[in-house]
């Protein structure tokens, strides 16, 4: 339920400033951005997270209306929701609605992207499963949709149905979110969470749910993080990958399947450059190209030919010179350096885009009619590329 995220550069307020002004002026090229009109999506498409007007699933890659002409910097995928982060610095939303998680001032579902409303200099989004964040270049974030467990930080419980300031963040230079839980990398190396925490997911040795920031027990250095179900990841800028909160399904990658209330270390991994987090299972993607998985693997998202719950990181076989990893509820998405994505794991309603509806437990040969992908999420049942 994460996206492929970019914070802000460890700079000086000023030199933020000066950078946010610029990026008004100016769109710069980047090797991130997405190819005009090639926003891809396969997979459950019952509350339009596809977009369009058939509401069917879809088991290849179609074009996702609405978006032609736009240059899309980063995406996110929640469980029936979708976000794009334009270049611009706006965000546009679609698919399902009931609770404001599309951030456009009403609870419709929406079949094409709507711009969400008075955001502007955003930098990164992230998508939980009924709610979204988005970081502004300031270093402030806003969230929109489901509050329930307050997790939009905004020190209530009510839903949102357009943007609110999550209270007392600044200098935030990452973002990412969970089932009902969120997270925020500081300037300084440490990690704030907010939100339900009934199993430590919030990281602060406590089990009690917080509608505003707290901080992470015991972390320094980190630079990014991935929100899962119920459970959370933090990369650590030696490599390093730290979990914490529910743990039985063994995606604390600590060898274990005992809940943490504070994050511990994930077994064997050190050279980590990107994590994601699925329901109940995890993933990085190593310095070399290749993915390590652990966890949950009832749908075979491990990868491993199995469907046996791993408590510790074992290798996705098949995946090489891999650039951008994504976790689903319960399936996961690679993409290589050459713009080719596969997939493996539940395969229900065509989220692994091989035509089929039949689960893998390893990787899809790589989907035939994408590529120059720069750019995946993978949702509950769905999934995205650009």
């Amino acid at each position: 339920m994460n996206a492929l995220l970019r914070g802000r550069s460890r700079s000086a307020p000023l030199l933020a400033g000066l950078l946010a002004l610029l990026v008004t002026l100016m769109v710069w090229p980047s090797a991130a951005t997405a190819q005009e009109g090639r926003l891809k999506g396969w997979g459950a498409n019952e509350s339009y997270q596809l977009g369009g007007v058939v509401a069917n699933a879809k088991y290849k890659p179609v074009t996702v209306p609405g978006l032609t002409g736009a240059d899309i910097e980063s995406m996110a995928a929640g469980a029936s929701h979708s976000l794009a982060l334009l270049s611009n610095g706006t965000v546009e939303s679609w698919g399902l609605n009931t609770s404001g998680q599309l951030g456009i001032g009403t609870a419709t579902n929406q079949d094409q992207a709507s711009t969400v409303t008075g955001l502007r200099g955003v930098v990164a989004i992230a998508a939980g499963s009924n709610h979204s964040l988005a970081l502004l270049a300031d270093g402030t974030v806003r969230a929109w949709g489901l509050n329930s467990s307050g997790q939009l930080g905004d020190n209530s419980l009510a839903t949102r149905t357009t943007p609110v300031t999550v209270a007392g963040l600044t200098d935030v230079e990452a973002i990412a979110a969970g089932g009902a839980h969120s997270l925020a990398v500081l300037a300084d190396g440490t990690v704030k969470a907010w939100g339900l925490n009934g199993n430590g997911q919030l990281g602060d040795n406590s089990a009690a749910t917080r509608t505003t920031p707290v901080t992470v027990t015991g972390l320094a250095n980190v630079r990014s993080v991935a929100g899962g179900n119920v459970h959370s990841l933090a990369r650590l800028a030696d490599g390093t990958v730290w979990a914490w909160g529910r743990g039985s399904e063994g995606q604390l990658g600590d060898n274990s399947s005992t809940q943490r209330l504070t994050p511990v270390k994930v077994d064997a991994i050190a050279t980590a450059r990107d994590i994601s987090a699925g329901i109940y299972h995890s993933v990085a993607r190593l310095a070399d190209g290749t993915v390590k998985t652990w966890g949950y693997n009832a749908q075979g998202q491990q990868g491993d030919g199995t469907l046996t719950n791993r408590p510790a990181p074992i290798t996705l076989d098949g995946a090489t010179n891999i650039r951008a990893i994504s976790a689903g509820h319960y399936h996961t998405l690679v993409l290589d350096r050459d713009g080719k994505v596969s997939a493996v794991g539940y395969n229900n309603n065509g989220q692994l885009g091989d035509g089929t509806a039949t689960d893998r437990t390893a990787l899809t040969t790589p989907i035939n009619s994408l590529s120059n992908v720069s750019l995946i999420a993978a949702g509950g049942a769905f999934s995205l590329a650009g």
